[in-house]
């Protein structure tokens, strides 16, 4: 402990201002954060019950002493600078913006501190009043978050991992499966199931890269989508061009999941029935933001058409069956339009984004 008492302050040659009892030393007092008084010349002439407690000294142990007695630099130890520091213009504010201070306890140990300034005019000129902030309780709060989000980072990875390899699973079975028989028909609906959950996979990867755990982005997942679909499907770029105009619409994760079904069943549907016999065509992927945080998703085709029997309300087939019960739970309205295009359209209603 630095020897103060070569140049000592005496209680009864303090200015009315701060002396203790005055107005201003009750309101001082009464101050819940630790509040340090410092003079021209940089020297402790006043603290309060909280600065005792927080620094472990009695109030006439430091009177006298420079501010370094409390609070140094973290880089650098004592720094003669921090004294005129203290009457730099302008003097409200933090007593030193973006550097790291730290105050030192009477025992010996130290601690992360912020010290805002603020000057008080009295009969034997302008002193500052400091006030100390123990920070000690934020740092350790900061280090649990960092903790908390590693952990959770490492959780999530998990959970993908797992996730994939639960997906790839089930696909492999279902190909294994269609090894086995020779029905086209039947070979037709697991290759369908196969992509139904390629589908569902790539909205979880789409979420998982994307760092967004609340919503996706559907343009991407629209995208990679198609990959797959026009991989399984062996369609042929020179013979069906597929044109995609998604604008970017981040669709809440319960909103995601089922639209992706839906396009998937929609796209597969054009894929597999839209162009018999080899014949030349295109398909389109649109889906667009509507007033009234609205979106409008659709997929048409310039192919033979829908036949009037098919009502997708009571039809047999899964696919179709899947996008009404989908839209459904959307809250969405499905409308069709069946030729030249044939067009499926999804109007659904999403959360609004946030200005």
């Amino acid at each position: 402990m630095m020897d103060c008492r070569k140049h000592p302050i005496k209680l009864d040659s303090m200015t009315d201002h701060i002396r203790p009892g005055g107005v201003f030393h009750q309101v001082v007092e009464a101050v819940p954060n630790a509040l340090v008084v410092v003079n021209r010349n940089s020297q402790i002439v006043m603290i309060n019950a909280q600065a005792e407690r927080v620094f472990g000294y009695g109030k006439t142990e430091l009177l006298g002493c420079p501010i370094e007695q409390l609070v140094t630099e973290r880089v650098g130890g004592h720094d003669p600078e921090l004294r005129s520091r203290c009457f730099v213009n302008p003097w409200s504010g933090p007593l030193a913006p973006g550097r790291e201070l730290c105050a030192s306890h009477k025992d010996g140990h130290e601690f992360p501190v912020e010290i805002g300034r603020s000057p008080i005019e009295t009969s034997d000129g302008t002193m500052i009043i400091l006030g100390i902030v123990d920070i000690s309780e934020q740092g350790r709060e900061a280090a649990r978050i960092r903790a908390a989000l590693t952990e959770k980072d490492i959780l999530l990875g998990e959970i993908n991992h797992r996730v994939k390899n639960n997906l790839q699973i089930v696909s492999s079975l279902l190909d294994l499966q269609a090894a086995r028989v020779s029905d086209q028909a039947t070979r037709d609906l697991l290759r369908d199931s196969q992509n139904r959950i390629h589908s569902m996979g790539l909205i979880h990867q789409t979420l998982y890269d994307s760092n967004d755990f609340e919503s996706v982005d559907f343009a991407q997942f629209s995208e990679s989508l198609l990959s797959v679909l026009v991989r399984s499907y062996g369609i042929e770029a020179d013979r069906i061009a597929v044109r995609i105009d998604v604008e970017p619409v981040d669709l809440p994760i319960d909103i995601a999941v089922p639209c992706g079904l839906v396009l998937n069943e929609l796209i597969s549907n054009a894929m597999k029935h839209a162009f018999p016999d080899q014949v030349n065509g295109e398909i389109r992927i649109a889906l667009a933001r509507q007033l009234g945080n609205e979106v409008l998703l659709s997929v048409s085709d310039n192919g033979i058409g829908l036949p009037d029997y098919i009502d997708i309300r009571k039809t047999e087939t899964i696919g179709l069956q899947l996008v009404e019960l989908l839209a459904t739970q959307l809250n969405g309205e499905i409308s069709i339009h069946r030729s030249h295009p044939t067009r499926f359209s999804l109007r659904l209603p999403i959360i609004p984004e946030v200005p």
